[in-house]
């Protein structure tokens, strides 16, 4: 088991996001708001981005097992958001992968990929997501 977190830190016109997974740390650049409060990108974009990288990089993990060469991938996710609260819906996404393989290997490949892909698992899923601590600072 691989323990994975994500934090942000926002203050005005600083916006900083620290990725962690295992022992490994790295950031990632996101630049705030223009009027400098919170972040110039959306949870949704974040949500769709974490669907779009999890299938991109588990098609190049599932095509090693299998010895399959990808030269590469796309992917495109979509879906709407409608009343602050209210869960997407109708997400959908597609992928294009150029590979030194058959075109029945390649979509074969592609399919095992949607099946295994853990971001696209959780969501199908029904998984708790939990709000532990609450820090109150008065200023």
């Amino acid at each position: 088991m691989i323990q994975i977190s994500a934090r942000v830190q926002n203050s005005h016109e600083n916006h900083l996001v620290t990725l962690r997974t295992g022992e490994e740390i790295h950031s990632l650049q996101i630049a705030p708001k223009p009027d400098g409060t919170g972040s110039s990108v959306n949870g949704g974009e974040l949500l769709f981005l974490a669907l779009a990288t999890c299938y991109c990089n588990d098609i190049y993990r599932e095509a090693a097992k299998l010895g399959i060469k990808v030269e590469s991938v796309e992917v495109d996710v979509q879906g709407d958001f409608g009343e602050a609260g209210s869960p997407a819906r109708n997400i959908i996404y597609r992928a294009r992968v150029a590979a030194r393989a058959s075109g029945d290997q390649i979509r074969e490949l592609m399919k095992l990929t949607d099946r295994v892909a853990e971001i696209q698992n959780t969501l199908r899923g029904e998984t708790p997501v939990s709000l532990t601590s609450i820090e109150v600072v008065s200023l």
